[in-house]
């Protein structure tokens, strides 16, 4: 479904906007997303920290009357629906997904959504700058359980993918693997998804895969079994800016300086090479980038983009179109990398130097 849009955009949203009782353990108590944001500090002349949101404010998210905003927000601009990042660790063990079960449960906001799975481990370093100076140790592992968990992983998860409002591609609901490569039984646990969608009742699984490395693996985590996959140009771009060696010897020196020597790029010639011509085939998704900035969450050893004007953001998203125009009408999907990771200064929800401009520009460039 795309309406008579130019893209179909899907934006990533993160639930991290409430206090769980495991965040108040690791990081005291009350900690959110909003913790970091709120503290950040500018760390070279013109840097743009703090960055303070408007029209929301300091939400949150076990709120209605923010979900309901937000959604209202992202149809204006011309966004879809909502991929919102699901947490799975094994043996039943999940967090954050209070927000979307109250999204699920209660049937509003009326408005499109599908679940990617962060499959990753959280360790000290995950969410909280002050950790930095110490260890990095894991607080929550990733665990892969074996069929009986791919199972009930499923029956989970099922109840959202047969909600109407569930988003399709082919008809088929969207399910994103965040780390396919971390993932030892990925293939086994496609077939046996795969295999349970159709036998309750769906007409299969469209399973894309994140790809945040080199184009090569992109054929590798297809062979694996997925439908398709959601490129990033992000590390690609910092290097063809820099140059690979340059870029590879500034970040080495920075992990042993402990992050003295902060890596930052340009927003415009980011997006200069943010593609590439394997976008334009039918099973690569391309994503869009307004911002980024995450030394909230890692401080020195954050990587920065400056320069992140909604008018460039405007002629990235242009770029982007020429990449999807000739493919067929469902996969013509950009995703928005992101809706509100303000942490990682990615968010295109309105702040006090920009006002909703960002979303100004999506829409102007898609409707």
């Amino acid at each position: 479904m795309n309406d008579g849009k130019k893209a179909r955009v899907i934006a990533f949203y993160l639930p991290q906007f409430h206090p769980i009782p495991e965040n108040d353990a690791w990081w005291g108590k009350g900690f959110t997303e909003w913790t970091n944001v709120g503290k950040a500090k500018p760390l070279f002349r013109g840097h743009y920290q703090p960055r303070v949101p408007a029209d929301l404010g300091y939400y949150d998210l076990r709120m209605p009357e923010v979900r309901e905003a937000q959604a209202q927000m992202a149809k204006e601009a011309g966004v879809e629906g909502f991929i919102y990042w699901h947490y799975w660790f094994g043996n039943g063990k999940r967090l954050l997904d209070r927000p979307f079960n109250e999204v699920l449960d209660s049937g509003k906001p009326d408005f499109p959504f599908c679940l990617a799975w962060a499959n990753h481990s959280w360790t000290t370093h995950s969410w909280n700058s002050t950790s930095l100076k110490k260890k990095d140790t894991i607080i929550i592992e990733q665990k892969y359980l074996g069929e009986a968990d791919y199972i009930a992983h499923f029956y989970a998860v099922l109840p959202a993918l047969k909600d109407k409002r569930y988003i399709k591609i082919d008809d088929k609901p969207l399910f994103m693997i965040y780390a396919p490569l971390d993932f030892p039984e990925v293939s086994k646990f496609i077939d046996i998804w795969r295999k349970l969608a159709l036998e309750n009742g769906l007409k299969g699984l469209h399973l894309i895969a994140r790809s945040y490395g080199w184009v090569e693996n992109n054929q590798k985590i297809l062979d694996l079994g997925f439908d398709g996959i959601n490129s990033n140009g992000q590390w690609e771009s910092e290097i063809r800016v820099k140059g690979r060696y340059s870029q590879l010897i500034q970040s080495k020196i920075s992990n042993k300086l402990s992050g003295s020597l902060l890596l930052k790029y340009n927003y415009e010639n980011i997006i200069k090479y943010f593609f590439n011509e394997q976008d334009k085939r039918d099973n690569i998704y391309p994503t869009i980038i307004p911002q980024w900035d995450r030394t909230p969450r890692s401080g020195k050893k954050g990587v920065v983009y400056y320069n992140c004007t909604p008018e460039l953001f405007g002629t990235h998203v242009e770029n982007a179109l020429t990449y999807i125009e000739n493919k067929p009408s469902e996969h013509k999907i950009l995703f928005l990398k992101s809706w509100n990771e303000w942490a990682e200064g990615n968010y295109v929800e309105p702040d006090l130097r920009y006002g909703n401009s960002f979303l100004r520009e999506l829409q102007k460039q898609i409707m």
